[in-house]
């Protein structure tokens, strides 16, 4: 007579006891396919490596009290378009596992919507495309929040960080819906929404600091968790962002389209060694450039104004031409630096131009700064 037990081969060959198989069954349900197929790469490293309990002992970075009470665990999701929210939501779990406080990161394309009612902290980082309109991989996710299927939230303590570019007329409006969402479903913002424009380094920064200070009061009456170790290759690749690149060698450069081509395509190889990245497909490639030095000095000759003027920038005293070669846009006008001219010169014209949103859109597009 066979039991129950063993007429399923897969249990009866288990080295896990039936808590451990209830437990792993009912997480892979709540995951996707590429969460578990990482999981599954990563449970294989840990079985080639030395128990949690010597690593704990030898490096100290885990606790492996079963009693304690876990912290709260902050969820950083990102929805990003060109991977600059995914950098933001990187550098905050940086930032976090340098307070000792545990969180994962994942991308609103791999998010469940529904697992936000499980869930007591979360960061949704979202950038803003098109006209106003969600990044690919998180209109799922964007759309189940508008949904009679998203639960209530009232155990919920949320964030959101938007990004964008003022210039634009639906600036970080992405971010300003996620924001409605949350709060329609009862979750409570445990920090304001932000809403950052292309240089937002310092605004993420002071986000930073406010968000800890409020984690950290729900830490009180709940026993730390300390992130589990990174390797240093894993560790190198977070730390490198827009704000802080890592500076690679061109190793191939070879135009792949015909001679008489209407198209440029090019195979570009870029020597990534020594700094722990890996460029995968859908990653974005940045090209960081500095402005035409006879342009700078054409718009200060225009302006009036001594390039050799120290100003202010980002903290830095550098010379007024240094600042507009390196740190400023000036080959292009948009419809907030129209705006800001005008008010600035009092210029009847353009003062009534920017009344009209699309005469300005179509002015700027026109018009170079210079």
């Amino acid at each position: 007579m066979i039991s129950k037990e063993a007429a399923n081969p897969l249990t009866a060959l288990s080295p896990l006891n039936d808590q451990q198989l209830a437990t792993l069954a009912q997480t892979a349900a709540e995951l996707s396919p590429q969460q578990l197929a990482w999981i599954s790469g990563y449970f294989w490293g840990l079985s080639q490596t030395p128990t949690a309990a010597a690593v704990a002992q030898a490096t100290g970075d885990i606790s492996l009290n079963a009693h304690s009470t876990p912290a709260p665990k902050v969820t950083l999701i990102y929805a990003s378009q060109t991977g600059n929210a995914k950098g933001v939501a990187q550098e905050v779990a940086t930032f976090l596992n340098q307070h000792n406080i545990e969180n994962q990161v994942v991308a609103a394309g791999d998010y469940k919507g529904k697992n936000l009612a499980k869930e007591t902290y979360v960061v949704l980082v979202a950038s803003t495309h098109g006209e106003g309109e969600a990044p690919d991989d998180a209109v799922e996710l964007y759309e189940f929040m508008q949904s009679k299927k998203a639960p209530k939230l009232e155990q919920l303590n949320y964030a959101v960080i938007g990004l964008g570019d003022s210039s634009y007329e639906f600036f970080c409006q992405t971010g300003k819906d996620f924001d409605a969402f949350f709060k329609r479903l009862g979750a409570k913002a445990f920090v304001p929404r932000i809403d950052c424009d292309v240089d937002y380094s310092a605004d993420i920064s002071t986000w930073q600091g406010q968000a800890l200070e409020q984690i950290q009061q729900a830490l009180t009456t709940s026993a730390q968790v300390v992130p589990l170790p990174i390797s240093h290759s894993c560790a190198q690749a977070i730390n490198y962002s827009k704000q802080n690149p890592f500076s690679a060698s061109l190793n191939v450069q070879q135009k792949i389209t015909g001679r008489n081509s209407s198209k440029d395509v090019r195979h570009i190889e870029i020597d990534l060694e020594g700094s722990g990245l890996r460029y995968e497909p859908g990653d974005s490639l940045g090209i960081w450039y500095q402005n035409d030095p006879e342009l700078v000095s054409q718009l200060l000759s225009t302006l009036g104004l001594d390039g050799e003027t120290l100003v202010d920038v980002d903290g830095e005293t550098l010379s007024l031409a240094t600042a507009l070669q390196h740190h400023y846009e000036i080959t292009a006008a948009n419809p907030l630096f129209v705006t800001k001219y005008a008010e600035l010169s009092q210029s009847k014209r353009l003062l009534k131009l920017i009344t009209n949103k699309d005469k300005l859109r179509q002015y700027a597009a026109e018009t170079q700064i210079v």
